[in-house]
């Protein structure tokens, strides 16, 4: 169509619209004169028949601006529709239209309309925007037509990276999400090599901590600890993780790649860090730690900090969790440890507590650990009857390990009294 000019009226009309529209406040902030706006659009309205076709096109399209602004959809698209059978409207006007309408129609959930309507804006305009193509890809996802959303959300993306420019966030969390829909269809295992790559995206360009977590058990769920490792890490090191299962899961991780020191400062910083908890009840606020001092949490820390050799820091913690535990096993773990440090005495009444607590596993072992710690202190009667019980056992490797501390006990004891005797002998004879 040839282009059109509106009548000199009109014309005057219009640039106070636009001009009232455009207005702002002493702060700067948008300030449009509606009263000026809505005086001179009703007056064009109720004269329209006086107007030209081309005329009315660009007065339709103000008052379909003007219902946008005020969210009063169906009256602006209404609008938008008496531009479009306006045979004097212009393409640039009837293109913006269609595309208004487009995603008018999408906002009223009414998919079917809003694609025809895209559709019909990108077979009249030379060039297809991303930006159509994601609104399409979404008018498509709602409708659960999966195929189409994802293949239109990805020509979005690789429109927007032709001509320079990012991606919007929710392009790529709309195409993970279509994956995820299809993954019966192209298999679950595909379907998450799919989703990491867009994750990988997520983390780099807007990195949120639900990226972090998806990509992260993307990767668990493939097997690849190490690559849930290193996710949840990059999480934790930017302060994303405010929940305790985040914490535990990211320490056991580090573990199980052999990385303690770093599980048990992961712990100790979930330890440290506050957050705030609502009662959903009474609507009370409490100020809580994110990992908790449970028996389980301070058995793991100690763990840690024992795998990392860290026994002084590994000892007051599984002293507390030992308190805390329902058996004795945790008691039987921290004697274990006093022995390693030569604190022979606090051994021998951590490891009876333990028994003390009962359902100990390896129960014989214990009797032999306890019967050797006896023996350090030449506490040979006690080290004796510990030797016993333990060889009571059903295994053969442990009776016969109970059964030859027995015999070294017995030959140590009569040694250490044959000494005795020699140095009272020598000190007799000394003094006479």
């Amino acid at each position: 169509k040839k282009a059109r000019a509106l009548q000199s009226s009109t014309a005057k009309k219009m640039a106070k619209v636009y001009e009232a529209l455009e207005e702002v406040d002493e702060k700067g902030e948008p300030a449009p004169n509606m009263e000026t706006v809505l005086s001179i659009l009703n007056d064009l309205r109720d004269n329209r028949d006086d107007l030209k076709s081309y005329d009315r096109s660009v007065m339709w399209n103000a008052w379909a601006y003007v219902y946008f602004s005020e969210g009063q959809y169906s009256q602006a698209l209404d609008s938008y529709r008496k531009l479009m059978n306006e045979p004097e409207s212009t393409i640039p006007l009837r293109t913006g239209a269609l595309l208004s309408m487009g995603q008018l129609s999408m906002v009223q959930e009414n998919y079917d309309q809003g694609i025809k309507y895209i559709l019909q804006w990108m077979d009249e305009v030379e060039k297809v925007t991303a930006q159509a193509w994601s609104f399409l890809g979404q008018a498509y996802y709602a409708k659960e037509d999966y195929r189409k959303s994802f293949s239109s959300i990805e020509k979005a993306i690789k429109l927007a990276e032709e001509e320079g420019y990012k991606p919007r966030e929710n392009w790529y969390v709309i195409m993970a999400a279509n994956i995820n829909e299809l993954k019966d269809e192209i298999g679950e295992e595909k379907a998450l090599l799919q989703q990491i790559d867009i994750y990988e995206i997520l983390v780099n360009l807007y990195p949120k901590k639900q990226y972090f977590i998806q990509l992260g058990g993307s990767y668990g769920q493939l097997g690849r600890e190490r690559d849930y490792m290193i996710t949840l890490k990059a999480a934790y090191l930017k302060d994303f993780l405010n929940k305790e299962s985040e914490y535990l899961a990211l320490a056991q991780l580090l573990l199980l790649n052999k990385n303690p020191y770093w599980a048990a400062d992961v712990l100790v910083s979930g330890q440290k860090k506050m957050i705030t908890i609502v009662d959903e009840e009474t609507e009370e606020e409490t100020i809580e730690p994110v990992v908790k001092d449970t028996e389980k949490n301070l058995k793991l820390l100690a763990d840690s900090w024992r795998m990392a050799q860290e026994i002084d820091k590994a000892i007051p913690i599984l002293e507390r969790s030992a308190e805390m535990s329902k058996d004795g096993n945790s008691y039987v773990i921290l004697g274990n440890l006093y022995l390693s440090e030569d604190r022979v005495e606090q051994a021998i009444k951590a490891i009876n507590k333990g028994l003390e607590k009962g359902d100990i596993k390896n129960l014989s072992q214990v009797y032999l650990t306890l019967g050797q710690a006896y023996f350090e202190l030449q506490n040979f009667e006690e080290a004796r009857t510990n030797f016993r019980i333990a060889a009571r056992d059903k295994k053969k490797t442990v009776k016969t390990q109970a059964n030859t501390w027995l015999k070294y006990t017995e030959n140590e004891e009569i040694r250490v009294k044959n000494l005795a005797l020699r140095r009272d002998y020598i000190q007799q004879n000394s003094s006479s």
